[in-house]
Parts: C-alpha cells; structure tokens; sequence
C-alpha cells in the first residue's frame, strides 16, 4: 500500500465513529470474528483500545492485522484504524 492510499484512508477515518472496542477480554475469537465481519461490511473500520486490555494500539493493531490480513492505517493514542478489501462487494476505490 503506498501512502497517497494510507493517507487516503485516514483522511475517511477521521470522521468515523469507533465500532469495536478492545477490553479486559482482549483480543479473542469472538471479537476477531465481529472485526472480520466488519471488514467485509464495511472495508474500513476503527477501533478503541481500552486500558484494561493490557495492549498498546500498535499491538493490537499489529495482532489483528496478523489474524486478519488486513492493513494497519493508524493508531494513535488508543484507536486504531484498519482496512481490508472487501472480497464479495468492494465500496472504497483506491488510487493506484
């Protein structure tokens, strides 16, 4: 990905509402399969990243971008954003 596409996605995530959060449970099968689910939906998805989970947001963001295969945007403080293409109906057209 390069990062004209990087810094297109953070520029649609700024107005995004966080979606999922990450707690004391961290990151467990349900919530990798709700996030996968969301990423097929919706390709671009943000996160919080709550204290209790133990995780910094590169950590976690680094872990679900393993289990997942999809691409780290952002974190910053305790959100991350993170893409995947949507296999079944594509919506965000990026520029190559």
């Amino acid at each position: 990905m390069t990062g004209k596409q990087r810094a297109y996605l953070r520029s649609m995530a700024n107005t995004m509402e966080v979606i999922f959060q990450i707690g004391k449970n961290g990151i467990d099968e349900a919530i990798v399969k709700q996030i996968n689910d969301a990423l097929e939906a919706r390709e671009l998805i943000k996160i919080n990243v709550l204290e209790s989970s133990g995780l910094q947001a590169r950590e976690a963001s680094d872990i679900l971008c393993g289990l997942l295969k999809c691409e780290g945007i952002q974190a910053i403080g305790k959100k991350i954003v993170i893409y995947r293409k949507s296999e079944k109906k594509p919506k965000i057209e990026l520029i190559k």
